[in-house]
């Protein structure tokens, strides 16, 4: 049977035919097993044309395993793992955390200080305060933030629309220990946590009675423990 210029490439488990213009432009790979039929000179002018060394040559024009040497495919190499997107993700995290921790910190406002003599709003005589009650909790920077909420009462006959009090820490010789001036908040909800809203929000209408509550990021340690004092300065009214 002639040989019809043809080959059956064995390689890598895979059966392939090549014509012989092919072969002539096929690298020289080790590991390839070559089985051609037809006439032994035809055959072997395909053999001498691929450069492979010569073999015995019978009917069939076999040419038997031409090396023992690696896979024409190698095992895929390890991938390595890039842990620099798990690093960049973590500084960022870092920073973020950071920046709201000073922002914190160092964007408040001063405490606004009013002189202990400053006269009281004519209408504070209207606007009883009481069930003081006092909590702290921890902040964002690992201090202290101490809670003063209490109870107001409208006994005048205007609409009040804003409140701003005077807050006095007392040390144990009764001598002024922290003094912070703020606008009074009053307690919209308490569930799932308190959210507080200016007095404008909710006015306080002839006879309305609400809670209020006071925050203060700086307590003295000098501060003897007792309730402090609340001044109503100003009251606006309509």
């Amino acid at each position: 049977m002639p040989c019809a210029g043809q080959l059956t490439v064995l390689a890598d488990s895979s059966l392939v035919r090549l014509d012989a213009r092919t072969l002539h432009r096929m690298p020289k790979k080790d590991g390839i097993l070559i089985k051609t039929s037809g006439s032994a000179r035809r055959c072997a002018a395909l053999r001498d044309g691929l450069g492979w060394p010569a073999s015995p040559l019978a009917d069939g024009c076999t040419i038997s395993h031409v090396s023992s040497g690696p896979q024409l495919v190698g095992p895929p190499a390890a991938a390595e793992r890039n842990w620099l997107p798990v690093v960049v993700a973590a500084g960022i995290a870092i920073a973020i955390v950071a920046g709201i921790v000073f922002f914190y910190e160092h964007g408040k406002a001063k405490p606004a200080v009013t002189p202990v003599s400053a006269v009281t709003d004519p209408y504070a005589s209207s606007l009883p305060i009481s069930k003081l009650a006092m909590s702290e909790s921890a902040n964002l920077s690992g201090g202290k933030v101490t809670y003063l909420d209490g109870h107001i009462t409208n006994q005048g006959n205007r609409t009040v629309t804003a409140i701003t009090v005077q807050v006095l820490f007392r040390d144990a010789a009764n001598e002024i220990a922290w003094n912070e001036t703020e606008p009074l908040r009053l307690i919209r909800t308490r569930d799932p946590y308190v959210d507080l809203e200016p007095v404008s929000a909710a006015p306080l209408k002839p006879g309305d009675r609400q809670d209020f509550r006071l925050v203060f990021d700086t307590v003295p340690d000098q501060w003897d423990g007792a309730y402090p004092e609340i001044r109503i300065l100003r009251v606006e009214t309509r």
